[in-house]
């Protein structure tokens, strides 16, 4: 869209700016190119004197649900050709090109290109929460003759004071509270529990009905809320005449908009209690939302603020260069801020992966850890800008029995802290506040969400968590030979140039739902972590002996409670750590240890029980000569192809792949002789640190909710929510 266009070189199909051709046209002397100029022209919109559209509707790409992506603008493109050094211009169409040259204009031209693939995703993307299933109870509903009559006002919950938010049973007739919100409004949950008692599955919101037949109606059952083709019917077993009715209370879907839309974290988050000034200019560019994409843009935004990702393109130009922000030429406060979609650079890193290369909300600690992986492993005999984050963690294990101690490495790129809420420096306000909140509820009122108190836990408290001694059962003593308990404790054994930590809120409750911990934690300006540094063997200590070429105990799973565990869904690693330590005695047992371990960092990992050493192979990588012998019938050399199939693990499809996207790789013909695990390196600088931003996930619930990012800049904190 800039007015310099957008260069496509005809030989290699890649696309450069105005300012990178010349270069490019020197290093490859591949002289031509295709010019695309985009032009855009704005779309009237609609109404624009009148109120701000209101959401009326739990649903995203509807008229009348969130429309973040509207469409603005409609574009027209021109084309001509270039060819350097003398940039001498054809325009294009015309008659008697080359044939080669139409081929290729024809290629780029109807190609699908990530801004079409986008939009086509965009399009499947729409998704409408209010659309409903009819209840399989509802043809066969059993309606209890108990002689009751509804009035059509006046109704109270029969269990307690509440008159508002109100459901009748539709088999008994029954009228009772909703459940509790999670801002703490709501019900006292009597519905609920009248249904786990009776059975009775469906219930209609008192006040939601309306003379078209229309009504709140929730399935327990079924745990949804439901169509009721015979409502009118149903309701008219209990006296109750639709035709009379008006509708008094607000329906559930206008009770989550409202909440979705004005609940404290999302307010407080985006700082909209405070006069925020828009920052233009280099390093001030944001990140246009591509679709539940607000995870990427708050890693990408953090990213780029360290020197080792600053140095690399094409989206550190995008985000630093400055060129794509600017201030708005007018003063319309419907004009949308400039940033950048950076609709290629997800597309290429979520290509793939079932999560990241779709729509749906994704979490930003897994996408910046899926970011360290690619860039890992594309950063071979390269500066690897990943560098700066990782650091080596040492775990020290001590035999109760012997005293003998065992020293284990690891390599982590982020430093995962629970959070301790018994350690709140706030009890007292926090049980205040549930006091009075409960008090309030009691008496059939809402207590102002203004009045919110969260539990205050200091970083130091996570971090005194995380160092604390913890007893690791059926750890395997080498100088006993049989298994014991041991005391483990983690520190470590580098420290980053960037230490970023992950405050682990997400936990998983009783019942096996994931909840959100609903704290604040404390975050200083400086962070003295000495006490945390590792130190490895001590000249007092004595290592238990190595376990490699001995024979430790063989490791034996129940295959019937392995079988049920992993067709529940638990990766098979996991799986096998629960029946190690649980030794077998259960499905239970082994499921209950699963869901107390399920956010351990090594929980998919494949397992090695504890106090076993694991080395790495030495011996010389075999290829499959069959492997061997397909690729050079493809015209690579034999060299080539071990090459290719020693970094794919002899798989045959991956290694044609991994030839040819890495060209550069196979100039040296030799296979490498090394082992396959070199010693790593890492950085090791000050255990001082100053925080220079942090990423915040707005939302109550695990499954959806939005990324912000704050980062310090030039001496001043700068909120990058998006594009804005």
């Amino acid at each position: 869209d800039t007015s310099s266009g957008l260069y496509i070189n005809l030989t290699t199909f890649l696309g450069l700016g105005q300012d990178y051709i010349q270069h490019y046209y020197q290093l490859t002397e591949n002289p031509v190119f295709l010019h695309i100029k985009r032009r855009r022209k704005e779309i009237p919109t609609k109404y624009q004197d009148g109120p701000e559209k209101k959401i009326t509707r739990l649903a995203i790409g509807t008229a009348d649900g969130f429309t973040p992506d509207q469409q603005k603008y409609t574009y027209h493109e021109s084309y001509e050709i270039i060819i350097l050094p003398n940039f001498t211009t054809i325009p294009y169409p015309t008659d008697n090109l080359p044939q080669e040259v139409e081929v290729a204009i024809k290629c780029i031209l109807e190609a699908e290109s990530a801004t079409k693939i986008a939009e086509v995703e965009a399009l499947a993307g729409t998704w409408d929460g209010e659309v409903k299933a009819v209840s399989k109870h509802a043809a066969s509903l059993k309606q209890l003759d108990n002689g009751k009559k509804i009035p059509p006002s006046g109704w109270k919950c029969e269990k307690c004071d509440l008159t508002q938010n109100l459901w009748l049973n539709l088999t008994d007739g029954s009228i009772l509270c909703g459940r509790k919100f999670y801002d703490g409004t709501g019900g006292n949950d009597h519905a609920v529990e009248h249904y786990r008692a009776t059975g009775y599955s469906l219930a209609v919101k008192l006040g939601t009905t309306t003379k078209e037949g229309k009504a709140d109606v929730f399935s327990y059952d079924e745990d949804d809320m439901v169509e009721d083709p015979k409502l009118v019917e149903h309701l008219a077993h209990w006296g109750i005449n639709i035709a009379q009715m008006e509708k008094t209370d607000k329906s559930m879907i206008e009770l989550e908009l409202d909440l979705n839309q004005r609940f404290g974290e999302w307010v407080a988050l985006q700082e909209a209690a405070s006069k925020l000034t828009p920052l233009y200019g280099p390093g001030y560019t944001g990140l246009a939302n591509l679709g539940n994409s607000c995870y990427l843009n708050s890693v990408m935004q953090m990213l780029f603020v360290i020197p080792d990702f600053i140095k690399r393109a094409k989206l550190g130009i995008g985000l630093l260069s400055g060129k794509y922000s600017v201030p708005p030429n007018t003063n319309h406060e419907h004009e949308s801020r400039q940033g950048i979609p950076p609709r290629m650079f997800k597309t290429l890193v979520g290509r793939g992966h079932p999560g990241f290369s779709s729509n749906r909300q994704q979490d930003a600690q897994e996408f910046f850890l899926h970011i360290i992986n690619i860039i890992n492993r594309h950063s071979r005999r390269q500066i690897n800008p990943t560098d700066c984050f990782k650091f080596q963690v040492e775990e020290r294990y001590q035999c109760s029995r012997s005293n003998k101690v065992k020293y284990t490495y690891r390599t982590e790129y982020l430093l995962p802290l629970p959070i301790p809420v018994e350690t709140a420096v706030n009890k007292d306000e926090v049980a205040v506040y549930e006091a009075l909140k409960n008090e309030t509820e009691a008496k059939g009122q809402k207590l102002d969400s203004n009045a919110l108190v969260r539990p205050r836990i200091k970083l130091s408290s996570c971090l005194q968590t995380f160092i604390r001694p913890e007893t690791v059962e059926q750890f395997y003593s080498s100088a006993l030979n049989e298994k014991t308990t041991a005391q483990k404790t983690t520190r470590l054994s580098t420290f980053p140039d960037y230490l970023l930590i992950h405050l682990k809120k997400f936990m998983m409750k009783e019942d096996w739902t994931p909840v959100k911990l609903d704290v604040a934690v404390e975050m200083p300006e400086t962070l003295n972590l000495t006490f945390l540094r590792g130190f490895g063997l001590q000249p007092t200590e004595e290592l238990l002996p190595e376990t490699v070429g001995a024979a430790p105990p063989p490791l034996v799973y129940d295959s019937v409670i392995l079988n049920q565990l992993t067709d529940m869904g638990f990766p098979p690693e996991a799986c096998e750590r629960a029946l190690y330590f649980t030794e077998n005695r259960g499905l239970e047992v082994a499921t209950n240890w699963l869901m107390e371990h399920i956010a351990d960092s090594d929980f998919a990992d494949p397992f090695v029980p504890p106090g076993i050493d694991v080395k790495p192979e030495k011996d010389k990588f075999m290829a499959n000569e069959d492997a061997v012998a397909m690729l050079m019938g493809m015209s690579f050399t034999r060299e080539q192809a071990t090459k290719a199939l020693k970094a794919t693990d002899n798989n045959l499809e991956r290694a044609a792949d991994w030839i040819f996207s890495h060209q550069n790789e196979l100039d040296a013909l030799e296979v490498e002789d090394e082992p396959r695990h070199s010693k790593e390196i890492f950085r090791d600088g000050t255990d001082q640190y100053k925080l220079v931003g942090f990423i915040s996930h707005m939302g109550t619930s695990t499954m959806v909710g939005h990324y912000v990012c704050h980062l310090l800049k030039d001496k001043r904190w700068v909120i990058y929510n998006d594009d804005k």
